[in-house]
């Protein structure tokens, strides 16, 4: 882990918000490691300017209170909505990210490249989606 923390993968104003205790357990940073390792520190290596997490690991309550889907990644620690500014930016970072062939299991457009979703897993379906 060259250019994230675990604290940042799993800071949540809405967790702090609203009382919720976010930290992540063993398993959970074993895979947020393994998501860093594979994709986000590639990624922010070979783009050259930093990166922001929008939002990483959610524990069940905090999934709950942001109104995620119950089968969402980011309760396993597997996956971040990331963002390098304007839509514009985050289409180049999106497709950079597809050249670079990293090892994705969903990447997803989130509202028109208003941020980005990208997770990894042992199933690395490669799936692309624009919602």
């Amino acid at each position: 882990m060259k250019y994230f923390t675990i604290k940042e993968l799993s800071k949540s104003s809405t967790a702090t918000q609203k009382g919720i205790d976010n930290t992540p357990n063993s398993e959970i940073v074993n895979n947020l490691t393994e998501l860093v390792d594979n994709i986000l520190d590639p990624l922010r290596t070979e783009y050259g300017k930093p990166i922001k997490v929008n939002s990483g690991y959610r524990c069940d309550a905090l999934n709950k209170a942001v109104g995620g889907s119950k089968t969402s990644q980011h309760m396993t620690g597997q996956a971040a909505d990331i963002t390098v500014g304007t839509p514009n930016q985050n289409k180049q970072l999106f497709n950079l990210i597809i050249e670079m062939d990293l090892p994705f299991d969903q990447l997803i457009d989130e509202k028109n490249f208003k941020w980005i979703h990208v997770s990894y897993s042992d199933r690395k379906r490669k799936q692309i989606l624009h919602l």
